[in-house]
């Protein structure tokens, strides 16, 4: 299970290091065919983790809260989330690890490693795209280095 907590940490220290790299009046980019705000994006990526971990370890909740509506979305309160669901995240996988399994997940954690990993990285794309089409590019660096597994 090691591996698998690794790998999600990896994997959010790049979700970390794009958000980083979005200017704060970016967030309020939305792609041409409408659907959620930059910034929107980032907080239902967080909110998505907490229905997770309702379902499956409630007690991991305590510290966490969910972007509601008319939260007023900053890059600071959307690192912070992401941090904190994220370390939550990997305590859910530290449980898997002796249960050998997510609640209400099926097949297996590993499985659900991927269908995180998927769900994020989807809204990863769409965040870049909304970005592109509101003409704010975000630099090749960053384009490349979200592919940099190995040093993130």
């Amino acid at each position: 299970m090691k591996e698998v907590i690794e790998t999600f940490q990896i994997h959010n220290r790049i979700n970390l290091y794009l958000l980083q790299a979005i200017d704060e009046d970016h967030l309020a980019d939305m792609a041409s065919s409408k659907g959620r705000t930059v910034g929107k994006q980032w907080a239902h990526i967080h909110n998505v983790r907490l229905l997770w971990l309702k379902a499956a370890a409630p007690e991991l909740l305590a510290t966490l809260s969910k972007f509601e509506e008319t939260t007023v979305i900053t890059k600071a309160l959307l690192a912070e989330a992401l941090e904190q669901s994220g370390k939550a995240m990997e305590s859910l996988f530290e449980k898997a690890a002796t249960a050998g399994k997510i609640k209400g997940f099926k097949p297996h954690p590993t499985a659900f490693l991927g269908y995180l990993i998927s769900h994020e990285s989807h809204h990863r794309g769409q965040i870049l795209l909304s970005l592109k089409q509101n003409g704010h590019l975000v630099d090749k660096k960053i384009q490349f280095g979200i592919w940099e597994w190995g040093v993130r």
